[in-house]
């Protein structure tokens, strides 16, 4: 065993002891599930999923970069399936045809006449059209199945490290360069007047996003990723103005999605991926009702109040 490999796990074991001392202050029905070695490691990757998403989710939400996650994330299947044809982990195909989808899509937008949103429309249509003929072709695409749909209970243990050094890059990338991605998020143009490459930041943060949504395809599929990559982050845009809060409440949001989706989806016996994301998507709900400065209910008292003071 490689000494990174047994760093990994034994982060895995320190953490999902941690995790098990949480569960255990919970009722024995809630926690009962938890004490085969399957539901925990599907407990510590849909906390690691739903803390990576939601750090992610506010820099695409403030980029606008919604299609961009949608792009990417249809964009890896080719590479899913060429790593299956050719016994390759599906980490190493995905990574490589969603970095290069991204790539071809900035080489478009920089070097033609086309706009970003059409570029990314052309790219990941094609990238997952080429996905679907190369799925047809094999024998059997039963395997695939999880990579398109999620399927946390099944995780394996070397998806659970790539989940891990996901989580631990993006977190180390995050702190390390929180001030230029700062910048570039809200105002791109000061961050290169202070000297920042907005280049390197602008393919950093595209790979990095490729990277959360590869270490996310075993857990919600390639198809709902996108909803954690924006949800969470949308959401906590709601419920406050300063980043720094938003960052924190967005992955509170993407891990109380992650973990409350996977109890459901054991209790109810549904589908783990679209049980995730349609938690998230009630508490978007709620916070859209809710929120006290930018929720309907507020929003709709202040115009009252305002007409009725008009009238006095």
């Amino acid at each position: 065993m490689l000494p990174l490999e047994s760093l990994a796990l034994g982060m895995i074991d320190a953490l999902t002891a941690l995790l098990m001392m949480v569960v255990n202050l919970l009722p024995e029905n809630l926690a009962a599930p938890f004490e085969y070695r399957f539901m925990q490691r599907a407990l510590l990757t849909s906390v690691l999923v739903g803390a990576i998403c939601g750090l992610l989710s506010c820099y695409v939400v403030l980029k606008r970069w919604s299609l961009l996650g949608d792009a990417i994330s249809h964009a890896v299947l080719p590479g899913v399936a060429i790593a299956y044809l050719l016994g390759w982990p599906f980490f190493i195909g995905a990574f490589v045809t969603g970095a290069l989808t991204s790539l071809g899509i900035g080489a478009i937008e920089r070097h033609t006449r086309i706009k970003s949103d059409a570029a990314m429309g052309l790219m990941f249509t094609a990238a997952f059209a080429l996905g679907i003929v190369i799925i047809s072709k094999i024998a059997t695409s039963t395997h695939l199945m999880h990579i398109l749909f999620g399927n946390v209970l099944g995780v394996q243990t070397s998806a659970l490290i790539l989940t891990l050094v996901a989580s631990l890059v993006a977190l180390l990338v995050v702190w390390l360069a929180y001030r230029p991605l700062l910048l570039y998020t809200f105002d791109p143009q000061q961050a290169q007047a202070l000297g920042f490459n907005t280049s390197v930041i602008h393919y950093g943060l595209i790979l990095l996003l490729t990277l959360t949504i590869v270490a996310s395809l075993e857990t919600v599929g390639i198809i709902l990723v996108v909803a954690m990559l924006i949800t969470p982050g949308a959401t906590a845009h709601l419920l406050t103005d300063r980043f720094t809060t938003m960052l924190a409440i967005s992955v509170g949001v993407g891990v109380i999605s992650a973990v409350v989706g996977l109890v459901l989806s054991v209790r109810l016996d549904v589908a783990s991926g679209g049980a995730i994301v349609l938690v998230a998507s009630g508490l978007f709900l709620v916070a859209l009702l809710a929120a006290p400065k930018h929720g309907l209910v507020a929003r709709h008292w202040r115009r009252w109040r305002l007409n009725q003071t008009s009238q006095t």
